[in-house]
């Protein structure tokens, strides 16, 4: 805010019965007064731009986090994300205005990217990544940094091995496999757990069936779609036919909300 300085001139009267002396002379080697000149503020700093192959040491908290401010590490050392794309935000509407870095429209343009270029990265299809526990996040400059001209967004591969924690990646993830989505327990059951089939388990995830519509139907209208192809699913993966059970998982309100539109065929492992 600009701020007005008034400088106002006093005059002093002098009153004596003798006469004042003469006032001193002006000294020549004065100079006369003048403005300073502000020093040169520094411009903003972008901060650097991520790097495809760069891995990066997340905890799960740190990887569902949309602004990414952790230091890559060398990827021989143990770490939990690898970038495998970097792109450029498009901000600017038609009509010429700047969204956002942190905007519902930066988010679905991250998402969309970063889910597109994972299974292109691994060589999967993408129901195949809906059995594993591979996961694309994705991250952004901050409004901060976005303002001084940061446009970046980087995609990461994630895998998470049990509730809260991140599984360490290889060297390398072009062409990983991943590890297989697995269960300690049935699906809607007190100890049910999602962990990799690595570790120990009780079910597994066999099949996944898409859910149409904008909205998520009843969970009686679910359960209906889902029926026939788990069941086709947990027949095939039994020696008997006449002695099968399986477990439907349909997708809560949030994660329809998140673009999950499918449920999850689950049988006993």
């Amino acid at each position: 805010m600009r701020r007005l300085l008034a400088v106002v001139a006093a005059a002093a009267v002098l009153s004596a019965c003798t006469s004042a002396p003469d006032a001193p002379a002006d000294d020549p080697t004065t100079s006369p007064s003048s403005t300073p000149v502000p020093a040169a503020t520094a411009p903003p700093d972008p901060g650097p731009t991520p790097e495809v192959g760069e891995c990066h040491d997340l905890s799960l908290r740190q990887a569902v986090a949309v602004v990414g401010r952790t230091a890559p590490v060398a990827c021989r050392r143990p770490h939990t994300a690898q970038t495998y794309f970097v792109g450029r935000l498009d901000l600017t509407t038609k009509s010429g205005f700047t969204r956002r870095v942190d905007s519902q429209a930066a988010q679905r343009q991250m998402s969309r990217a970063c889910t597109t270029r994972l299974t292109k990265h691994l060589g999967r299809t993408p129901r195949e990544l809906r059995l594993s526990m591979v996961r694309a996040v994705w991250f952004s400059p901050s409004p901060a940094r976005a303002e001084a001209g940061a446009d970046w967004f980087r995609c990461d591969i994630v895998a998470v091995a049990s509730p809260g924690t991140l599984l360490r990646l290889p060297r390398r993830t072009k062409g990983w496999g991943g590890p297989a989505m697995c269960a300690t327990a049935a699906p809607g059951t007190p100890g049910f757990r999602r962990v990799t089939c690595g570790a120990k388990h009780a079910w597994r995830a066999a099949a996944t069936v898409d859910i149409p519509g904008r909205r998520l139907p009843a969970r009686d209208a679910v359960a209906a779609r889902m029926d026939p192809v788990c069941r086709d699913v947990a027949a095939d993966a039994t020696d008997d036919p006449l002695d099968f059970t399986w477990s439907q998982e349909s997708p809560t309100r949030d994660q329809w909300e998140a673009g999950q539109r499918y449920g999850i065929c689950w049988v006993p492992a």
